[in-house]
């Protein structure tokens, strides 16, 4: 069952306004365009919306502050078009992205909560406060059909301004919505034009037409009855972000390679086996209980014919590791590593390929939580730019995940707001869990 999140946010119910909404269209008539869904995007029909909180200082004229915002949307809707449209079905029931001219576009909400501060959500280790400053939660990515395929609610601090923004995860993954983010902020700024325009034919990565039996929510297996679970109540997760330093990247890096193994550990792979191998102490799993560390990875490379960086869509898949639990927690950190690197390494074109063909003869709609038993599943990447989301009022002061698609074992990463090789670690954890992991010193770095 999917964890239900800890909701202290009632305390904080009513407090953000809905000034305004409105719709934002590519500044220039395109006409009709349309492209299909490919393998790659189609397993994320049924998942939530990929929501993204960025938290800035200043902004003191909010009105003119959303304008601003409003018309560089609508310039980098130009090349981004696609978000700016809606999924829909062809005759075969195959998905695909539309746009036409006069479709609604993006939805842009302007919002006040005038006594929330800066400080208060940059401090905030869960989401309590992000729910009321985040568009579309609990909203699956089937429902593009009918709904904006991407939301921004742009909200009034007391001393700044919140941007929420809600993705239809099923047209693109992370490394296209921070290209996306990056554009906007560049026009916002001055540019003319777009420095990388998105490159939109997905199907140069795809090409197999894939029937699926979606049509409305209810038809997505979120809402099937489990046999095994049956009404079972879903556990209460708790969020935390824990910040991990440069000095502390250098330590974990230094111990996973200090036997001097023939290639190299990355800092993701050291970092990664010091995760899985905390949350699965904390959860006191039995030393024969599997457990699954999942990776998304982007394909963009392995892929053959390899796509270019700027390729917009889901090109990614997850890897998965399994073992035994006691085999986590009594070997070194090199045997986690060792396990994440080969799996990540071994995911060629040839292991890309084999997955797609066999997803394509039988399609199954996962839920985002069918990452595996007693899975740590990570997502995002520090690689990703995001405190260079720079509007024209600075970099922001904190970049957060929504609540949509967190389950227990749900890890996000981000670079740190400090730079460097500082790397911020938000877990998502059963609590019982998470009191464990956060009083574990060696997990801290603080042995």
């Amino acid at each position: 069952m999917a964890g239900e999140l800890a909701t202290p946010e009632d305390n904080n119910a009513g407090s953000v306004k809905t000034l305004t909404t409105t719709n934002v269209k590519p500044k220039k008539p395109i006409g009709r365009r349309e492209c299909q869904l490919v393998t790659f995007d189609l397993p994320y029909l049924a998942f939530y919306y990929n929501q993204k909180l960025l938290i800035y200082k200043g902004c003191e004229e909010f009105e003119d502050v959303v304008e601003k915002l409003k018309d560089g949307l609508a310039l980098v809707l130009e090349e981004f078009y696609q978000l700016a449209g809606k999924l829909e079905k062809d005759e075969d029931g195959v998905f695909k992205v539309v746009y036409d001219d006069d479709m609604d576009g993006v939805e842009v909400v302007a919002a006040a909560a005038d006594e929330l501060t800066v400080e208060e959500l940059t401090a905030e280790e869960g989401t309590s406060k992000f729910k009321e400053l985040l568009p579309y939660n609990g909203v699956l990515n089937l429902e593009g059909l009918q709904r904006p395929l991407l939301a921004v609610q742009l909200t009034k601090l007391k001393d700044g301004l919140a941007m929420g923004c809600a993705f239809n995860h099923a047209i693109l993954d992370g490394t296209s919505t921070w290209h996306f983010m990056s554009s906007w902020a560049h026009i916002c700024k001055g540019a003319t034009s777009i420095s990388v325009p998105p490159f939109l034919e997905r199907t140069k990565a795809r090409n197999t037409r894939v029937k699926l039996n979606l049509s409305k929510p209810s038809d997505a297996p979120e809402h099937a009855k489990s046999a095994a679970n049956g009404d079972a109540p879903a556990p209460v997760l708790r969020e935390k972000v824990f910040k991990f330093s440069d000095s502390s990247i250098d330590q974990i890096k230094a111990k996973v390679n200090a036997g001097n193994p023939p290639k190299p550990f990355s800092t993701f792979q050291s970092l990664s086996a010091h995760i899985w191998q905390a949350i699965t102490r904390a959860r006191e799993l039995s030393v024969q209980d599997y457990t699954v560390f999942t990776v998304f990875a982007d394909c963009r490379k392995r892929v053959d014919p390899p796509m270019p960086e700027s390729y917009f869509g889901n090109l990614i898949q997850a890897i998965f590791t399994v073992t035994a639990a006691g085999l986590v927690l009594s070997n070194p950190i090199e045997f986690r590593a060792g396990l994440i690197q080969n799996a990540i390494e071994s995911h060629n074109a040839e292991a890309i390929n084999k997955r797609n063909e066999e997803w394509e003869s039988k399609p199954i709609i996962f839920q985002y939580k069918d990452a595996g038993v007693n899975c740590v599943a990570v997502g995002s990447s520090p690689r990703f730019k995001v405190y260079e989301i720079d509007f024209g009022w600075g970099s922001p002061e904190s970049v957060r995940s929504g609540l949509n698609n967190r389950f227990d074992g749900m890890v996000y990463l981000y670079p740190g707001k400090s730079g460097g090789r500082s790397i911020d670690v938000e877990i998502s954890l059963e609590s019982k869990t998470m009191e464990k992991l956060e009083k574990d010193k060696e997990f801290l770095m603080e042995v």
